[in-house]
């Protein structure tokens, strides 16, 4: 897929400079002598003009995507017991709201990054588990007369109570290990580690869940990493053929196996030595209609110049040995100028020239209607 997304692209890019070249080789090439001519005759199709630019171009490449969510999330019951109930696949579970539910009590979700590892309850140490319990407190309504620190008070104490009465837990002013689960934020529900009527052990992940926030994950080249960072725009192809403009968000530290070079691999084939470096595209929005792990079309930027001298791809005029021209407009004069072209950005529609032109010269471009 990747070797045949990445031939679209250059395809594209000579496609596009090869069909607007070759519609004006057509319909505009003139004889020697006239090529030589700085005044051209009215040309015989519909033409427009566009103004030569400075700008920014590059080359893409495609890389294939899935559709998913930032980060992830793994959740571990604190107890023993049955587990009795687990949200639904897609569930997204916020602050204060149940996780799972274990030997018939729902276990509350709290946000901290830090699990919970002891009872908290006046008399406890001092702890950032402390004031992690103590901010959940303040966010959900019951931060009247507390402190967040890492102190357990009596105002702690009695948020506390207050809380648990409200949330229909065991109004003790304390929270014993396995009554709540911490993650870094809401979870989105992924896969299941224990069934409805399993037997969870104090310790054992319960829930594979996500980050909430939509993103598309792409896996690439490890050599392309001095090239790619977190920061750069990329263009993402939707299923539908919608577009959206975005930014790498992070690009992993260490390459993992690539899934069908180890599925090779232990097949007895020899594609175990492959690698790929995850990395993750933050969407500002997410994607109505699609489902989770939906391909999708990901144009990163290979190579990139910035402040050249652009024209739209259809000035081009094609002529031999490789070489093109533009036909440049000045009040009712029209003049043939060559150029010298660099790289092709698909994405604008712009090629990068260099020859006898200045920003804001006017170039024939085929007359669109618009």
């Amino acid at each position: 897929m990747r070797k045949s997304a990445r031939g679209r692209v250059v395809a594209g890019a000579v496609a596009v400079a090869g069909v607007a070249a070759v519609g004006w080789v057509l319909l505009q090439a003139p004889s020697d002598g006239d090529a030589r001519s700085t005044r051209e005759a009215t040309p015989s199709v519909a033409v427009s003009t566009a103004a030569v630019v400075r700008s920014d171009v590059a080359n893409r490449r495609v890389v294939n995507g899935t559709l998913g969510y930032a980060g992830t999330a793994d959740v571990a019951a604190g107890r023993t017991g049955v587990m009795t109930w687990v949200p639904a696949i897609g569930a997204v579970v916020g602050r204060g709201k149940p996780i799972f539910e274990i030997d018939g009590v729902r276990v509350p979700l709290l946000y901290g990054e830090r699990p919970a590892w002891r009872d908290l309850g006046l008399g406890v140490r001092d702890g950032v588990d402390v004031r992690q319990l103590e901010r959940n407190l303040a966010v959900l309504g019951y931060g009247k007369g507390l402190t967040v620190d890492r102190h357990f008070s009596l105002s702690t104490y009695y948020a506390l109570r207050r809380w648990q009465r409200a949330a229909r837990l065991p109004v003790t002013g304390s929270v014993p290990l396995g009554q709540v689960a911490f993650a870094p934020g809401a979870v989105r529900m992924g896969r299941h580690e224990v069934v409805v009527g399993g037997r969870v052990a104090a310790g054992q992940v319960v829930v594979h869940g996500t980050g909430t926030r939509p993103a598309v994950l792409v896996r690439l080249n490890p050599a392309e990493l001095p090239r790619i960072r977190a920061g750069d725009p990329v263009v993402v192809t939707l299923p539908d053929g919608g577009i959206r403009k975005a930014k790498i968000s992070s690009v992993a530290r260490v390459a993992i196996a690539d899934d069908d070079a180890a599925a090779s691999a232990d097949s007895g084939g020899s594609g175990g030595t492959s690698s790929t470096v995850p990395a993750t595209i933050m969407l500002r929005s997410g994607v109505r209609g699609f489902l989770d792990r939906a391909l999708v079309q990901v144009a990163i930027i290979s190579e990139q110049r910035g402040g050249v001298l652009a024209v739209p791809v259809s000035a081009l005029l094609a002529r031999t040995l490789g070489r093109y021209e533009v036909v440049v407009v000045d009040g009712g004069v029209r003049r043939r100028v060559a150029v010298r072209t660099g790289l092709f950005d698909e994405t604008s529609g712009l090629a990068e020239v260099t020859g006898a032109l200045t920003p804001g010269m006017l170039v024939e471009v085929p007359d669109d209607g618009a």
